[in-house]
């Protein structure tokens, strides 16, 4: 309980510290928060944009002969983004850090999300990007994207739809390239098919519908399907001599022409390849001690004031050591905007007090998780007399019955958290009420009259008895080096569970040696996070047996996944519920997709095949006072890559 005590600790300073300090001052995200059109700006607000203006960097190059007009580099339909407080001003640099190359994540949620669709900031609706709009047709089989004519790469060079047929043909269609084709390009196995319409129409076509098609292509998987075919066709054996691309390979010192072309398509080993963000990279990143990024002059986005964006001249990565020093220059004040690394709770408090020191603020990040602890109850236990009692429903509600949830949300998570089942959030299109709050008040003699009817019975030492005679014991395995908090609420819950007769031990184990355990079905009990909190459609691990992640079912899911090949048939209601995905999965009707939803959660409310603890506590960033139009609060997951969302072109230095 060691790292409980040090939580205790830290949970009185970060009180003491909320009470005398105000978190934050900045503002929530507009709504809308962008639009697609000048037209549509002017048909919902009244107001027309009818001049730009360009960044003063800009403007020089423009005057000195090096850059055409603003106007001309501009689409002719840009994109209108509404400042989340104020229209901003040019200038200045975003001063971030990273800890170098495996650290890519960080970039793709600063500079790196630019794909033909996006997440609204409230992670509930996708928008147009790249494309201006889209038509979905053929029942669903059908998606066809309409771009922005006269866009351009920031080299200069036209944005069209042989970009995208140049990723479909020769990229992801090349087995050389792409030896597998991501599951969510498929139906029925079979790849999507893209077509050229006209410069700035393309159509992706399926076997069946695929209902999940926007919501996946507006996560950062959808980045990848835009290629600047100008530029990368010159590494690819279709459009270049073999003898030519043989001496690249060769002068690059590699092996194959995939691996140069692989390299040459990612911008942080080749800072020439053309791209289409808000910003471009001017150094190959671990080349110095800074990796730098310039705005693009041909970017295609606008405020509602006609200022081209960005607004920021640079974006600035420190490459630093480890997170130690990435804090000591967050406290100096070296840093404008981060949310990674050192922005953990344990450093909330000294963060906290050298604020005015540092001259910045907070900004929360609420967890798109639904929980912080999943208990899985392994319902295809090897041991038959396990199984017959993990499969009992009047068990696993017992169990949750017996869970003092406030005082693990008090002692582990420092009161920053709710007792929460595993269910959407509140927050989610798909929130349900019933199934959040099933079974969870804390009741030992619930508990205990439920495992009583199960007969149950105590031994002379008060541990339960199966109905083989053996004492009624489990093992909670939990995945080691990953949450700490885990093995303190996993000690609780022993508390609990032996107090109404459970026999518990907790294990901790390798991570791998755990996920080789509960994929053969060997586990008794595991604990992990409750993913799938807002991206319920495409994460429903917990709410039905989707996928070798459903710790619940290993061998339930496999036979969904192979289709009854491999595994074991589960029972009728689990089927049903696997029905009800797969139609999911086929409709682009939101109403009805909520409508199956609903259908499945309604089963675990029933059912109760997994117990969750509670919400998961808040995380946060910090933000630079002067650094502006950055929202007080913003979800946090890597299928919303934030703060990417919140339309990082919008911020800027007052």
């Amino acid at each position: 309980m060691k790292a409980l005590k040090v939580l205790l600790v830290l949970g009185i300073c970060l009180s003491l510290l909320l009470g005398i300090i105000s978190v934050s001052y900045a503002q929530k995200y507009p709504a809308p928060s962008q639009y697609s059109t000048i037209a549509d700006y002017k048909k919902a607000t009244g107001k027309d944009i009818r001049s730009f203006n360009e960044a003063p960097m800009l403007a020089e190059l423009v005057k000195q002969g090096k850059l055409p007009p603003v106007d001309k580099r501009l689409p002719a339909e840009p994109l209108v983004v509404v400042p989340v407080e104020e229209i901003g001003k040019y200038g200045g640099e975003w001063r971030t850090v990273t800890l170098g190359v495996a650290d890519n994540a960080w970039f793709q949620r600063t500079v790196d999300y630019e794909g033909l669709v996006r997440w609204d900031p409230t992670f509930n609706n996708v928008l147009p990007n790249l494309a201006k709009s889209w038509k979905i047709t053929d029942e669903g089989k059908t998606f066809t994207f309409s771009l922005r004519k006269g866009m351009k790469w920031s080299d200069g060079q036209p944005f069209t739809a042989d970009d995208i047929l140049f990723w479909y043909e020769d990229v992801l269609m090349n087995r050389e390239l792409t030896p597998n084709v991501p599951k969510w390009l498929t139906t029925d196995g079979q790849p999507v098919k893209v077509e050229k319409v006209d410069d700035y129409t393309v159509r992706f076509k399926f076997t069946q519908p695929n209902g999940l098609f926007l919501q996946r292509l507006a996560t950062p998987d959808g980045v990848g399907l835009i290629v600047p075919k100008h530029y990368m066709k010159q590494f690819h054996p279709k459009y270049t001599a073999k003898e030519k691309l043989d001496a690249m390979v060769k002068a690059e010192k590699l092996t194959d022409w995939f691996t140069l072309f692989g390299n040459k398509n990612t911008w942080w080993l080749n800072p020439e390849r053309p791209l289409l963000f808000a910003w471009r990279p001017t150094n190959v990143l671990g080349s110095g001690p800074r990796y730098i990024w310039e705005r693009n002059p041909y970017y295609w986005k606008i405020d509602t004031a006609g200022n081209q964006l960005p607004y920021l001249d640079r974006v600035v990565f420190d490459i630093v050591e480890n997170a130690e020093v990435a804090l000591m220059k967050a406290l100096n004040g070296e840093i404008d905007m981060h949310s990674r690394h050192f922005t953990i709770m344990q450093n909330y408090p000294v963060l906290a007090e050298n604020r005015e020191k540092g001259g910045y603020r907070f900004f929360t990040i609420k967890p798109t998780g639904m929980n912080a602890v999943i208990v899985a109850f392994n319902l295809n236990q090897k041991d038959p007399v396990l199984r017959k009692i993990f499969n009992d429903k009047r068990f696993r509600i017992a169990m949750s019955h017996a869970i003092n949830r406030k005082e693990i949300i008090d002692l582990v998570y420092l009161g920053k958290a709710e007792p929460w089942q595993a269910a959407p959030l509140r927050e989610s299109a798909f929130y349900h009420e019933r199934l959040a709050k099933a079974y969870i008040e804390y009741d030992p003699a619930k508990a205990n009259k439920f495992l009583d009817e199960m007969g149950l019975k105590r031994g002379p030492d008060g541990i339960r008895l199966r109905p083989d005679g053996k004492p009624l014991s489990v093992t909670i395995e939990i995945a080691a080096g990953i949450r700490p908090d885990w093995i303190d609420a996993c000690e609780l819950i022993k508390k609990y569970w032996e107090a109404v007769g459970v026999k518990t031990a907790i294990k901790t184990e390798d991570r791998s040696i755990f996920y080789t355990r509960k994929a053969t079905g060997e586990t008794e009990v595991t604990i992990w996070s409750g993913d799938g909190g807002m991206e319920v459609l495409l994460e429903p691990r917990w709410y039905f047996p989707y996928s070798g992640e459903s710790n619940h079912a290993p061998l339930w899911q496999l036979w969904y996944n192979t289709g009854g090949k491999s595994g074991e048939e589960p029972p009728p209601e689990v089927k049903k519920q696997m029905q009800l995905y797969d139609e999911i999965t086929k409709t682009t009707s939101f109403a009805r997709q909520k409508l199956l939803m609903k259908q499945i959660l309604d089963i675990n409310a029933n059912n109760l095949y997994v117990i969750g603890i509670c919400t998961n506590p808040p995380d946060f960033g910090i933000v630079k006072n002067n650094f502006r139009n950055v929202p007080e609060e913003m979800f946090g997951a890597w299928l919303y890559p934030n703060p990417a969302p919140t339309n990082p072109c919008q911020y800027f230095k007052k």
